[in-house]
């Protein structure tokens, strides 16, 4: 059993850096398509990936030293069909018409191996009719598909990392796995009745989408930001190259002039199905933008750089310690009051200061048809 324990283990230990890399393109597609990210859902897709390192693992090792498989001599591809049933009547404890031989045959190799080859891919045939709701002869192709990735894998020793395959390609595998994603496919309604099937997944994630959470307006921020640093780059290239006439610039275009000739939208809004509108849900004015994005990314949040700004002028040295010393105090104070008032509006769902000024929030644009009723979604 440890052949196989042992890259379960490795699989588990090397999964939350898959996660971590997975989450940011997963976060951003659940906020895009539902408007939320829901736990269920997240169990379910983390565990189907956790579950495909885990069979990865599982085929590719232990992995040998090159000089143990430049010094194999044993067959590396096995081609005639059903050889399984023959080795395990030939080859097991295993003689028909003595039953006393039944149990020792099944603890033998010639008939775990089988038996582990079906059991590996009938969560794949579950997870593929349960969650994407694919058909039978979808499971059927994908599964046969994933088993011939995982043999060409082996053929190709490791995709030439070693000089000949370390594992023997069997075409009896090909079959022993498709059957175990089709077993799958077969016993995914006795699970169902245990779990939410995807279409109430579907209608709570839309649902919980009528909310814009905190996460979910940081993620358009982030790409709003993230387009302002572009902009910054490409006037750097132009040959300009004061950095603040670079980001007052770049903050008018993105956050100014882009919302108002796309009706509120900005890049990172349109990707997360958010929607900047008046306090009334009407198309905001122009000078609501400007008031809006001008109070906070002109005047509040460039604060520290402008601190850096005045010190470059007149150097660290040359300026007066008691200047020094206000300024830092009125950033430390400005940075304090901005985070007393975020977690207040987050705990009591109020607007923040600026929203407020500017009569301007959010809403989210998620629109749906569940059980032909259409749900469209507006929040603060």
């Amino acid at each position: 059993m440890s052949v196989y324990i042992e890259p379960i283990r490795f699989a588990f230990l090397f999964f939350p850096f898959i996660a971590f890399l997975f989450t940011l393109p997963y976060l951003f597609h659940q906020y895009h398509k539902y408007g939320s990210v829901l736990l269920r859902r997240a169990v379910i897709v983390y565990s189907f990936i956790l579950y495909l390192i885990c069979i990865y693992f599982l085929v590719i090792l232990p992995l040998p030293s090159r000089e143990y498989v430049q010094s194999l001599n044993t067959e590396w591809v096995q081609l005639t069909p059903f050889a399984f049933v023959r080795d395990f009547i030939l080859k097991s404890s295993f003689i028909w018409n003595d039953p006393s031989t039944y149990l020792t045959a099944l603890k033998e190799e010639y008939f775990y191996q089988v038996f582990y080859n079906i059991l590996l891919t009938i969560p794949f045939g579950i997870y593929l009719r349960y969650y994407f709701n694919c058909s039978f002869k979808k499971t059927f192709i994908l599964t046969f598909l994933l088993t011939l990735f995982f043999e060409g894998t082996q053929l190709s020793g490791l995709y030439g990392i070693y000089p000949r395959p370390y594992r023997l390609f069997d075409i009896d595998d090909l079959f022993l796995n498709t059957l175990g994603g089709i077993i799958g496919y077969g016993i995914t309604p006795l699970l169902s009745h245990f779990m939410p099937d995807r279409k109430t997944l579907d209608e709570l994630s839309y649902r919980k989408g009528k909310k814009i959470s905190i996460l979910r307006r940081s993620m358009a921020s982030w790409i709003d930001l993230f387009s302002v640093g572009v902009i910054t780059f490409l006037l750097s290239l132009i040959g300009i190259k004061n950095f603040f006439l670079q980001y007052i610039f770049s903050i008018i275009l993105i956050f100014m002039i882009v919302p108002i000739f796309c009706k509120g939208y900005t890049f990172g809004k349109n990707l997360m199905n958010i929607k900047l509108v008046s306090l009334e849900e009407n198309e905001a004015k122009w000078y609501q933008y400007v008031i809006r994005y001008g109070i906070l990314y002109l005047l509040f949040l460039p604060i520290p750089f402008y601190f850096l700004f005045i010190i470059s002028i007149f150097g660290i040295y040359n300026i007066n310690t008691f200047i020094f010393l206000a300024l830092l105090f009125v950033i430390a104070v400005f940075s304090f009051l901005f985070f007393l008032h975020f977690c207040y509006s987050l705990f009591t769902k109020k607007l923040f200061w600026y929203e407020r000024l500017s009569q301007t929030k959010n809403i989210s644009t998620i629109v749906v048809e569940v059980e032909d009723e259409e749900y469209s979604s507006a929040t603060m």
